[in-house]
């Protein structure tokens, strides 16, 4: 029997034409191109966890990160990276002495793991008895040292939970708990947890994405060549970012950040391409014409998606914050790839699969891929075909559905809106900060020593505020004892402030009228040593930098301690600016600062973001009404999905269903974040929504047929793609740790909404109540589009009567 294949007409000067057949012509070389190139970054993707930071959160030239800086030099006990060396006995408490020769041999290991590279310690197994009191507990089974290491903060992130995990096993077994806690430990920690969340993560998403394809495709083949797209461009995103995170620091999210957005973004992008071209191929089309029509159609949409996204993301690097940049780079880097391996090598394997697209068929009962289905059969005539399709389409749902809310546009309108406002009423209440260790599983032997400090010495001794003042002259040599006893003073009065640790005390045991005189050689000499080491724990070699901890009640991100922070500078304000100067440090400091550098940087990023977003959608539809609305849906659409955070993870409502763990606010790079990613992903149900209207409208020149006819080919498509995505963010959601928990749901919800409320319901009511203006552009009269013949626009439209 003949073949009743088709070529498309060819086009003057038709791009997709003339890619097609140069597809067609070296697809096996290109295939082979794709395969090494694949191999190539997998070498880089499999290391790059091993350059990854668990920081990110330090603000260049901030009063923290200079305070950090300089502890890093001449205090005993304090190093490039300082860790606290925790040791609790359940056996035994501390005036045993057993637990004293337990603890001192523990140390001894610990102090002598080449891993840590310890040059100084200070603390409770170094001091005698007598002098010791301050780093024991009040609960009599935890003590403590201070370890410096000659490790940089990327290193010492790298090698403490491998160090952690020794340690635990092998002084778990006889009743120790011994944890080394510092900020380096605690960002090693969770980089090491993000590793395993990002592995169970991908246990639960890759055989949801794979029974979704099926579901959506019907077809073997369709769902692997689908899943190859997001699949390579993950590999080639983290095998190009791995050499920039040996020599630049980027945060171990970048990697959970490139995963999820891969896989959902790729897969998204293959979706709307290979359902396309199966409907091509049952329209009578040759395998050429059919990948030259997707290139045209899809092609246009997924590259148009893209350079919104990329665009979008884009305006994050101009956050002057690490872990931002990170998350921003990885997120355009790896849309990026999801553009270039669905327009380029994905046509590759459609040609070489051409109607073994199809292969694998995989039968299901009639659901929501029905027109998947359709697409994929084929027809014997295919204007026979696009006649069913068109009898099918007014009879579907979909179809029902876009004539009821354009019937009655201004109550849906109103309804979806006063739905989402309702949603979006607790955005008034939100609160970011920086991570801290409660988002650490309970059991994590990190947070495990951090709960023992806590109990043992007080809330906030994990995260002290930590006053750095140096002295143009040496302290001794100054008069500014009097000023310093002062303001130590001052510190201790303050409210929330548990206590203030300083070398004060010891140095007026020596000099009570002029403590800092103590410093001198010839008094110093005669103190003890562990009193001269207790002085040197908190004043520098050379007596031109002290530091004074002040501790307070409560943990670093509660309001107490910010507003504690905030007198603390106050009380320094006060100290004489020609002597003296002085940086204040420590957690609650660097969160404070990183949140003011995201609250400085997002007016820019949304004035940046929406111009983008318009001036793409602008060039993509030739409309200036289009993107006002897209814009205007989005904005609310996001602001609903922060009110569902807020909720959830502030508020607690259904974290214990969930198994989220409820933390008081979001983490400070959710909410700006999101917002680049919702407002790129919600353009890009848009485009591909808006593509389809637009086709039909030109088409017909009817403004209802078109909205019916381009949501009902749509709906489907966005909806199945919607589904994939709400798995792949909820997968990562309940699999991650808190700060990719709350981005993961986010992003869940936010596709749920958009794919729903938005799509089916706002949008169709907009577009009906703005009519012919929905294609308003100057020179353009009133949005009347380039029309076929009206004779191709009655046969459109014969027999039908549509309200306008």
């Amino acid at each position: 029997m003949p073949s009743t294949r088709t070529a498309e007409p060819r086009r003057p000067g038709d791009l997709a034409h003339h890619a097609s057949r140069l597809i067609r012509r070296f697809r096996r070389p290109l295939l082979g191109l794709w395969l090494a190139a694949l191999a190539i970054s997998g070498l880089g993707a499999s290391s790059i966890a091993d350059s990854l930071s668990g920081g990110g959160w330090y603000v260049p030239g901030a009063d923290s990160t200079k305070a950090a800086q300089q502890l890093e030099h001449g205090f005993k006990g304090r190093g490039r990276t300082t860790v606290t060396l925790v040791i609790h006995d359940k056996r035994y408490e501390s005036d045993d002495p057993r637990f004293e020769q337990r603890a001192r041999d523990m140390a001894r290991q610990v102090t002598a793991e080449p891993a840590l590279k310890v040059t100084d310690s200070h603390g409770w197994t170094g001091l005698t008895p007598q002098n010791r009191s301050d780093y024991a507990g009040d609960d009599h089974h935890t003590v403590i040292d201070s370890l410096a290491l000659d490790l940089d903060d990327g290193t010492a992130r790298r090698e403490l939970p491998k160090v952690q995990a020794d340690l635990e096993d092998r002084f778990g077994p006889r009743g120790l708990d011994v944890s080394l806690v510092s900020p380096s430990s605690f960002w090693g920690e969770v980089n090491a947890l993000s590793q395993e969340g990002l592995a169970r993560a991908e246990l639960i998403t890759m055989p949801l994405i794979i029974v979704i394809l099926l579901w959506l495709f019907r077809s073997v083949a369709a769902a692997l060549a689908s899943l190859a797209v997001g699949v390579s461009a993950i590999v080639f995103t983290l095998g190009v970012l791995a050499p920039v995170a040996r020599h630049h620091e980027l945060s171990v999210f970048v990697q959970n950040a490139a995963t999820m957005l891969g896989l959902g973004v790729g897969v998204d992008y293959s979706l709307f391409m290979i359902t396309r071209f199966k409907e091509q191929l049952a329209r009578g089309q040759d395998v050429a014409s059919a990948v030259a029509a997707t290139l045209r159609t899809s092609g246009h949409t997924v590259v148009a998606s893209g350079a919104t996204v990329v665009l979008a993301m884009c305006t994050l690097f101009l956050i002057d914050l690490t872990v931002i940049f990170s998350l921003a780079l990885g997120a355009v880097v790896v849309v990026a790839f999801c553009v270039l391996t669905t327009v380029l090598f994905l046509p590759v394997l459609l040609h070489l699969l051409g109607d073994r697209i199809n292969a694998g068929r995989v039968r299901v009962p009639r659901s929501l891929g029905e027109r998947f289905r359709r697409a994929a059969g084929k027809a014997d005539d295919h204007r026979a075909a696009d006649t069913t399709s068109v009898a099918g389409e007014e009879n579907s749902r979909w179809f029902r559905l876009s004539l009821k809310v354009m019937a009655r546009p201004v109550l849906f309108l109103t309804a979806t809106s006063v739905v989402l406002v309702a949603l979006a009423a607790p955005v008034a209440q939100l609160r970011t900060f920086s991570p801290d260790a409660r988002i650490l599983p309970e059991d994590s032997a990190a947070r495990v020593g951090y709960d023992h400090m806590q109990d043992a010495f007080g809330v906030g001794t994990t995260s002290p505020i930590q006053v750095v003042v140096t002295s143009r002259a040496p302290l001794e040599e100054s008069e500014q004892s009097e000023h310093l006893t002062r303001f130590s003073s001052r510190l201790e009065k303050l409210p929330h402030v548990d206590r203030v640790d300083s070398a004060l005390p010891v140095l007026e045991s020596a000099s009570p009228q002029a403590p800092l005189k103590a410093l001198a050689a010839p008094l110093l000499d005669r103190l003890p040593d562990d009193a001269r080491d207790t002085v040197r724990h908190y004043v520098a070699e050379g007596n031109r930098a002290l530091v004074l901890e002040v501790v307070p009640d409560t943990t670093a991100s509660d309001d107490a301690a910010r507003e504690l922070l905030s007198r603390v500078q106050d009380e320094a304000d006060q100290l004489p600016t020609s002597t003296l100067s002085s940086v204040i440090g420590g957690e609650t400091a660097e969160g404070i600062e990183a949140n003011r550098v995201i609250q400085d940087g997002l007016p820019q990023v949304v004035l940046v973001m929406l111009a983008a977003v318009y001036l793409v959608l602008l060039l993509t539809f030739r409309s200036l009404l289009l993107p006002l609305k897209a814009i205007a849906m989005n904005l609310l659409s996001i602001a609903a999905t922060y009110g569902v955070l807020i909720l959830v993870f502030q508020k607690g409502l259904g974290t214990g269903l969930l198994g989220f763990e409820q933390t008081d606010y979001l983490q400070n790079f959710v909410p700006v974040l999101l917002l680049a990613l919702l407002f790129s992903l919600s353009t890009d149900y848009e485009v591909f929504l808006l593509d389809r209207v637009r086709e039909e409208y030109l088409t017909t020149g009817d403004n209802t047929v078109s909205v019916a006819r381009g949501l009902t080919r749509t709906a489907p498509l966005i909806s199945g793609a919607a589904v994939l995505m709400v798995a792949v963010f909820g997968a990562f959601g309940f699999a991650g740790i808190v700060p990719i928990q709350q981005l993961g749901f986010g992003m869940a919800v936010a596709i749920l909404l958009d794919a729903t409320l938005v799509r089916l319901l706002l949008v169709p009511a907009a577009m009906r109540l703005m009519g012919r203006w929905n294609w308003w552009f100057p020179g353009r009269g009133d949005g009347a589009p380039v029309q076929q013949p009206a004779a191709a626009r009655t046969a459109a439209t014969k027999g039908r009567t549509w309200t306008r």
